[in-house]
């Protein structure tokens, strides 16, 4: 019969432990009046508990710290930080000792070790100690893969090594929505929920533009000259709960005059967001670029850039409008009508030539009309016509006005 021979044991012990910082401690307060049964004993034991506050002791929150029992969660954005230690638990000197850690996940192999030169000799009862730290930017299966290699007395080379498996969850789900406005401008509106069990503090959530915008955060209002968050001096964000953030977009201004080049803008920029949860972990998320579906202008644009918001019943009042040509190659010329509608009544000449409009140009316009109707009115009946291609653009609904009687003083 073989009788094969018995595994040789590592005079090296590896031990891997997760770094995190502590949490509150929590009890479970028991209390009742003093009229039942057992009167002031359970008030008496929880004053004389250490864990709980003085003062307070009814709150489940104590004073004490509370050290980790389990590996816990990690979320994509926080920081991933381990203890590594090599204990020499022989009576011998070992030699040539080389500590390797990398982290496995589903897309890249990352080296993780401080120093990748070995360590001359270990002495009995002596360790050696590391400390690594990893940005996680990517969720699912992780392994900590830690490799230990080193020579005997006997001039034996041994290796070892030890896995350690874990998930990467997701903390926040964002949402985003566009809204496209007829002066170039897009409105961005970022949905985020907090879906960890955990509350967060949201440090920062902001908007990097692309190259071809400017951004405007509205999630402030100015009260007696100072910007004050609309979310409240306390920014916590409970698990389930979710915020809706604000930003306004405007092209740049070598942009904003190259319309077709606007027009198929479809790159916005991505979200940096920045957070802290329990007792100041800190967490960073960056959106991929975010992407807006392009407006469809056609070839003809007609924007606004200027009305009142309130004018007086049958008083003539101004608007200004843009005419941009869309196409980047056709010269247009273009033919102007105003169609009076039940309420607004143009003034002027309609069926004017406004000439020839060069591809990616544009021209304003300035023009007169009247309401002979009170109340909210749509400014429609504008129709521009290119005489080259006997092809006619209709532009209703353009913009609303109010219409208030001329008894009524209209706030310039």
């Amino acid at each position: 019969m073989e009788v094969n021979p018995p595994k040789q044991e590592h005079l090296l012990a590896l031990k891997v432990m997760r770094l995190t910082k502590p949490t509150l401690f929590t009890n479970i307060p028991v209390t009742c009046e003093e009229k039942d049964l057992p009167g002031d004993l359970f008030n008496q034991l929880m004053r004389d508990d250490p864990s709980t506050v003085n003062g307070a002791e009814i709150l489940m929150l104590g004073e004490m710290l509370t050290l980790p029992q389990n590996f816990g969660n990690i979320f994509l954005g926080e920081t991933f930080s381990s203890y590594i230690s090599v204990h020499n638990d022989s009576n011998q000197v070992v030699k040539d000792i080389l500590v390797k850690a990398d982290l496995q996940t589903s897309s890249q192999r990352l080296n993780l070790s401080a120093s990748n030169a070995a360590v001359a000799e270990l002495k009995p009862d002596c360790c050696i100690d590391d400390v690594i730290h990893h940005e996680v930017k990517e969720i699912g299966t992780h392994i900590l893969v830690c490799a230990v290699s080193y020579t005997t007395q006997g001039g034996e080379k041994m290796y070892f090594r030890k896995f350690f498996k874990f998930q990467v969850l997701k903390p926040l789900d964002v949402k985003t929505k566009f809204y496209n406005a007829e002066t170039d401008e897009v409105f961005l509106e970022a949905q985020i929920q907090n879906i960890t069990t955990s509350p967060m503090f949201m440090e920062k959530v902001s908007l990097e533009p692309s190259i071809m915008y400017n951004v405007a955060e509205l999630n402030s209002v100015n009260q007696a000259g100072e910007c004050v968050t609309t979310f409240g001096s306390r920014t916590y964000l409970q698990p389930m709960d979710t915020r809706q953030y604000l930003y306004c977009l405007k092209p740049k201004k070598e942009f904003a005059e190259k319309a077709g080049i606007i027009k198929g803008v479809t790159v916005i920029g991505k979200l940096d967001i920045v957070w802290k949860t329990n007792l100041g972990e800190r967490g960073r998320l960056q959106t991929s670029q975010l992407q807006r579906m392009a407006p469809g202008y056609g070839d003809v644009r007609l924007s606004l850039e200027a009305i009142p918001d309130t004018v007086n019943l049958e008083e003539p009042f101004h608007i200004t409008c843009k005419i941009t040509n869309c196409s980047s190659e056709r010269t247009m010329d273009l033919v102007l009508e105003m169609c009076n509608t039940n309420s607004i009544h143009w003034c002027g000449i309609s069926g004017r030539q406004l000439g020839k409009l060069h591809p990616s140009s544009s021209l304003c316009l300035a023009l007169t009309l009247l309401s002979s109707v009170q109340g909210l009115q749509s400014v429609s009946g504008l129709r521009l016509t290119d005489t080259f291609l006997k092809r006619t653009y209709e532009y209703d609904d353009i913009a609303q006005v109010c219409v208030v009687s001329s008894a009524v003083k209209v706030e310039s």
